[in-house]
């Protein structure tokens, strides 16, 4: 078990399915002229660069370090200017007995300053971890889709099997038929079968299509450039232990996120805190005497009285969401070690279920088959025992298909909740 890279966001994001990749870069069953198919972490990394809904997430990002760069800056001083004792009467009537200042004032922030820094900061860290969930989501979508297209191929080429069994059986009817040793009837219902493979088939060449447009989604194409997708879908991985799934549960995104967002309640509780200390506000100016033309210094400051309004609600509601968000990370610990539980039983039973059919299972009817295909040849079996094998064959080799690929979409979803690779 490896925890994440956390310092590339390509490797935080590229975890699943890398067992699929294949060792050569076109598939093993492709053939010499045809293209390279689409690697999985050739996937990963378009849609990385270019799913559409990461825009926002750059631009959220961009947002709080714009907030975080406004609480960093000092508050801008306040000019004023002030005349007093003109357009009076008797000896104010005119401006020669006018008082005129002109000063300057400040806010002195203290540790106000630090925490609304503060404040900002968590917020974009809080920000931050957003985008790492949403980039993860893109990430196993993407794994997701990819599986979809891969398992879409195996399933074609499982069609063309069954296609190619009844040719077989349509050529060895009618060997039959033409012998005089089987009536027509026969021949025409090796036919029908023949054609409903083909209409089978199409159905699967439809859904791979779909397949192939939805994972060219994931970057923001309407038209897949690939002709198919590289990975072995039968070849099932090695996952690490429950025990240490568990372990690793804390590194689930969601949890960070709840971390971010108590820093962030934290962040904002010293904050009020701050404010509950009134800001200082000195001024320094120059007045000018109309009257004896001459200059004179003024000072001051003004200090707000904390007697109605020391912050108590917002300091009481930053409380309130520190003790809110340790309960739902204790609530979400809970749903995610018992979805954890679920995942992972599902896991090892399509495990099984994958070894049984492809080391029990599937060689011995495989030997049935050909033993039928004989003894059909001879006379001794009918139709309807020869194609009975042949059914039960290519069910049990869809099931094998079927049992992969649903270990495969499960070793995603643990992906998914435990935001590490699970793979050895």
């Amino acid at each position: 078990m490896r925890r994440i890279d956390r310092a590339s966001a390509a490797a935080r994001c590229a975890l699943a399915l890398t067992w699929l990749l294949p060792a050569d870069p076109i598939h093993a069953q492709a053939k010499e002229s045809e293209p390279a198919a689409l690697a999985l972490s050739t996937a990963l990394d378009r849609a990385l660069a270019s799913h559409p809904g990461l825009v926002a997430v750059h631009h959220q990002l961009a947002e709080r370090e714009g907030e975080r760069e406004q609480a960093a800056l000092l508050p801008n001083p306040q000019l004023d200017l002030t005349v007093e004792d003109f357009a009076g009467g008797g000896h104010f009537e005119r401006f020669d007995s006018a008082e005129t200042t002109l000063g300057i004032s400040w806010v002195l922030e203290g540790h106000a300053r630090r925490a609304r820094v503060g404040s900002a900061e968590a917020g974009s860290a809080l920000a931050s971890a957003e985008g790492e969930i949403r980039r993860l989501e893109v990430a196993a979508d993407t794994a997701e889709h990819f599986l979809e297209g891969l398992a879409a191929q195996e399933r074609l080429a499982r069609a063309e099997a069954a296609i190619a069994l009844a040719e077989q059986a349509v050529e060895a009817v009618g060997r039959r038929v033409r012998a005089g040793r089987a009536p027509r009837a026969e021949l025409a219902r090796a036919e029908a079968e023949l054609a409903t493979e083909r209409l089978a088939r199409d159905d699967v060449t439809h859904e791979l299509a779909t397949a192939r447009h939805r994972l060219a989604a994931q970057w923001g194409a309407t038209e897949p450039d690939f002709a198919r997708v590289a990975g072995d879908l039968l070849t099932l991985p090695a996952v690490t232990s429950y025990d240490a799934l568990v372990a690793s549960l804390e590194g689930n995104p969601q949890l960070a996120r709840y971390a971010s967002e108590e820093r962030l309640a934290r962040a904002h509780l010293r904050l009020a805190e701050a404010r509950r200390w009134p800001a200082l506000r000195p001024s320094v100016g120059v007045r000018r005497h109309e009257a004896s033309d001459d200059f004179a210094l003024v000072a001051g400051v003004s200090v707000p009285i904390p007697i109605l309004n020391r912050g108590q609600g917002e300091i009481r509601g930053s409380r309130a969401s520190i003790a809110r968000t340790r309960a739902e990370a204790d609530a979400a610990r809970v749903r995610l070690r018992t979805t954890l539980f679920a995942l992972y039983e599902e896991l090892e039973h399509h495990f099984h279920r994958a070894e049984t059919l492809r080391e029990q299972v599937i060689p011995r009817l495989a030997e049935a088959l050909e033993g039928t295909r004989r003894g059909y040849e001879r006379g001794r079996y009918g139709y309807s025992e020869l194609r009975s094998v042949q059914a039960d064959l290519l069910r049990a080799e869809n099931e094998l298909l079927e049992a992969s690929a649903g270990a495969h979409r499960l070793v995603v979803a643990l992906e998914r909740l435990t935001g590490e690779r699970i793979t050895r």
